[in-house]
């Protein structure tokens, strides 16, 4: 390679350089700096909707919608500064038509199912819910996500378009829960005494509620046992506390008065010939 031929492209470098390397320097500077801005500006949204709205799911959305869409305006900013046209961009888009269209169709429908969260309001933030075979308390309603927080304190993240489409339960909706328990006696046991026992645990309970009155009954004769279904209210946060421990007094109280507990067992009769 001669002389001539390695200034020539050594000019050429340097005229490459020159016009796009300045640019994208820019354009780097431009999305470090507009990252941290939105960061800020998120920042400064989410303490104001906290102050203005007190609902904290639309909170929540209204500051996921504000910072995609500001992220999607610094991108456009930095491919115009890099020099490329918005209509090759948007030909560019056009070829890859198909893949675009399926990618935006589900994100279209993740947008609409939290909107249509947002409108109807099957469930709010701080919400025990089991949506899409997963159980949690919503931690936050985003723009295309919903966030659950499990008792175990993982993080399960659900499309809002599957989440909307499909059965939701909302342990957190109503104030008052009723509590269903199923205790076995033995066939030998004084029934009525069983029931009286489990009477005087679940008045002595001061978190069961008066009204609706408990419900106790014989339900079925089993083939191990006798059982007696309990049915309690409770205000909606006492649920598992009322649930657990009256389990244990129960328990407790039937050893303690003669009453058996059975367990599945078989009897086997040998006969001698």
């Amino acid at each position: 390679m001669d002389e001539v031929t390695l200034t020539s492209l050594w000019d050429n470098v340097a005229n490459f350089i020159s016009i796009y390397g300045i640019k994208l320097i820019g354009a780097i500077i431009v999305l470090i700096v507009g990252l941290w801005v939105i960061k800020i500006i998120t920042r400064s949204l989410n303490k104001t909707l906290s102050k203005k709205i007190d609902d904290p799911s639309l909170a929540g959305f209204i500051k996921s919608f504000a910072s995609i869409l500001l992220k999607i305006m610094l991108v456009i900013s930095i491919m115009t500064m890099v020099g490329i046209q918005m209509t090759s961009f948007i030909a560019l888009l056009a070829a890859a038509g198909l893949a675009v269209g399926m990618a935006l169709s589900g994100m279209l429908q993740n947008f609409a199912g939290g909107v249509m969260v947002l409108i109807f309001k099957p469930f709010e933030v701080g919400n025990y819910i089991t949506a899409s075979g997963h159980s949690g308390t919503v931690k936050e309603i985003q723009i295309f996500n919903t966030i659950l927080n499990t008792p175990d304190n993982r993080i399960i993240i659900i499309p809002n378009g599957k989440i909307y489409s499909e059965s939701i339960v909302n342990y957190s909706k109503e104030a008052t829960r009723r509590v269903d328990f199923t205790f076995g006696i033995s066939y030998d046991d004084d029934i009525d005494k069983a029931k009286e026992i489990l009477k005087s645990i679940i008045e002595s309970n001061e978190l069961i509620l008066k009204e609706p009155a408990p419900f106790i009954a014989l339900s079925e004769m089993a083939d191990s046992s006798v059982n007696i279904v309990v049915r309690a209210w409770v205000e909606a946060p006492n649920y598992w506390s009322v649930f657990f421990n009256t389990n244990e007094v129960v328990f407790k109280e039937f050893n303690k008065q003669g009453i058996n507990i059975p367990y599945p067992q078989m009897d086997v009769h040998v006969k001698n010939q």
